[in-house]
């Protein structure tokens, strides 16, 4: 028997526009960018290929996708930290009580909310 062709193959496209990956936090200011992101503004190191200062690694996995992940950050002792967390769970709603919000979508890259 033989697989038939699927709408599943256009999934990887409408993943592909969201932004997915490893992502920092500017210490500073607050603006969230992807690993990608980053080395494209030429702001990654060319041996680890990652950035330096301000810009903080936001623990998570390194193929988050904001699709499945808000992108959250709060201020704390005059820096910025990131958090990810799962969409759609009691978690994001409690985080934000606590003072985190999340970061648009639209604002993610070096240049943030400038950017849109």
């Amino acid at each position: 028997m033989r697989c038939q062709a699927s709408n599943a193959l256009s999934a990887p496209a409408q993943i592909a526009s969201v932004d997915v990956g490893v992502f920092f936090v500017n210490t500073r200011d607050g603006r969230v960018a992807t690993r990608d992101q980053l080395a494209e503004a030429g702001l990654t190191d060319e041996v680890s290929g990652r950035p330096g200062p301000p810009w903080h690694q936001i623990q998570g996995p390194s193929d988050a996708s904001t699709m499945w992940y808000a992108v959250l950050r709060k201020p704390v002792r005059g820096i910025y930290i990131g958090t990810l967390c799962i969409r759609h769970t009691d978690r994001q709603p409690y985080l934000e009580e606590q003072g985190w919000e999340e970061v648009p979508v639209a604002e993610i890259g070096v240049d943030g909310a400038q950017a849109m």
